[in-house]
């Protein structure tokens, strides 16, 4: 028996070692949009998840090398670079459906992400929470590193025999060095519930800024639809009184049932660059999608560029998961050198990494038609494109003459 159970335990090791060091490979660029380029495995799965997490190694114990505590998925992380190594705050979701948050570490972003020995100890309310996910990192000017979350508990009002009804609001910690976490009372705004909840990485008129997703349900948003903007004078029980929606659902796109922001924006000459989830509903289910915007630099609750459409849908088999057909990003980090690295869980299921480049991300926002709304309209816009295509002059190419398209 004790043969069975070490032999079994050195093939469990081998195969987890294996993954964890297994080099990631970027997709063809032919296969892509040209704004990011996808790798081509999940960085962060169930399986990287350390063996001594899954299974007592005690034979005495555990004789047949059962699995004790079950690891259902890997998803949705908030990411920083932290002395030099890429950080992942993963959301685990064990088998009971209960999730928390984990650190994963990487020497580069893209593989070799490692879990830490043991999961991130976060301190609770007076109020427990049931449930905690989706964490966002975000480094303040203020000195700490924050980390925004949503917190579920069951809603009282219930009756007994509705064990589904939940109400989520915006879970608030701090910390100096990613181990030791300082809970805060959770947010408080005038919705009824609110999810994605992203602060601004500086203050805004020396106030703390945040962008919110005020809803009237726990998953539909109902009148409070859209992404918000509030602010408020201290974290140590931070209140917002009024919110605005700065980026409203609109019907038949691909944020018209609900929208949130992602990760914290990233800061540039020309404005705040955001990347945020859009759903829609379909005959499948509901769809989740990226798509981005960019606020004034200045009056950050201003949108004054938003593509038409989405920057990043799930393909292949990203489709496939727990919760299908789905991409959602609450994580990424810049390089020095303008460097983008997206983390985002596929059918919150596992994490993918897609890298990008400021200046690239700026072209994209800056430069794409805008929706305008209707089929006419963009039957128009694509044919101003075309038009311009068309128009192009003859290029020569090593003595021979190709049209730049065909006419």
């Amino acid at each position: 028996m004790r043969n069975n159970f070490y032999s079994r335990l050195a093939r469990l090791e081998k195969t987890h070692e294996e993954l964890v060091a297994r080099q990631n490979e970027r997709e063809a660029a032919e296969n892509g949009n040209g704004i990011v380029d996808r790798y081509k495995y999940p960085v962060l799965t169930a399986a990287h998840t350390p063996v001594f997490w899954r299974y007592d190694l005690n034979p005495d114990s555990n004789p047949y090398l059962l699995q004790r505590f079950g690891i259902n998925a890997v998803l949705n992380p908030g990411a920083i670079k932290w002395n030099d190594k890429y950080l992942l705050v993963a959301r685990v979701e064990g088998a009971d459906r209960k999730s928390f948050f984990a650190v994963a570490e990487s020497p580069n972003g893209i593989d070799q992400f490692k879990f830490w020995d043991y999961p991130l100890q976060m301190p609770e309310t007076d109020e427990p929470d049931t449930n905690i996910y989706d964490m966002r990192l975000i480094a303040h000017e203020d000195g700490w590193i924050y980390g925004v979350f949503c917190t579920e508990r069951r809603d009282p009002s219930a009756p007994a025999t509705d064990q589904s009804a939940a109400i989520a609001q915006c879970g608030l910690a701090r910390t100096k060095d990613m181990k030791n976490w300082e809970r805060l009372p959770d947010l408080k705004t005038q919705s009824p519930q609110q999810r994605n909840v992203v602060l601004h990485p500086e203050f805004y008129n020396g106030r703390y800024a945040f962008y919110t997703r005020p809803q009237d349900k726990f998953i539909e948003a109902g009148k409070g639809g859209g992404i918000g903007f509030g602010v408020c004078d201290c974290m140590e029980g931070a209140v917002i009184d009024e919110e605005q929606v700065i980026d409203p659902k609109v019907y038949h796109t691909v944020y018209e049932m609900k929208n949130g922001l992602g990760p914290a924006p990233i800061k540039t000459a020309q404005g705040w660059l955001h990347l945020a989830h859009g759903v829609r509903n379909t005959a499948a289910g509901l769809r989740y999608v990226l798509y981005m915007f960019m606020t004034d630099l200045h009056d950050i609750s201003k949108v004054i560029y938003k593509p038409a459409g989405y920057f990043m849908a799930p393909e292949g088999e990203e489709r496939i998961g727990d919760v299908s057909n789905v991409v959602f990003s609450n994580g990424w980090i810049v390089e020095e050198d303008g460097r983008v690295l997206i983390y985002y869980a596929s059918s919150d299921t596992r994490i993918h990494v897609a890298t990008s480049t400021v200046e690239k991300l700026l072209d994209y926002v800056m430069n794409t038609s805008p929706d305008e709304f209707t089929s006419a309209e963009s039957v128009k816009t694509l044919t101003e494109l075309i038009d311009r295509n068309l128009s192009l002059p003859v290029e020569k190419e090593e003595g021979t003459a190709n049209a730049a398209f065909a006419g």
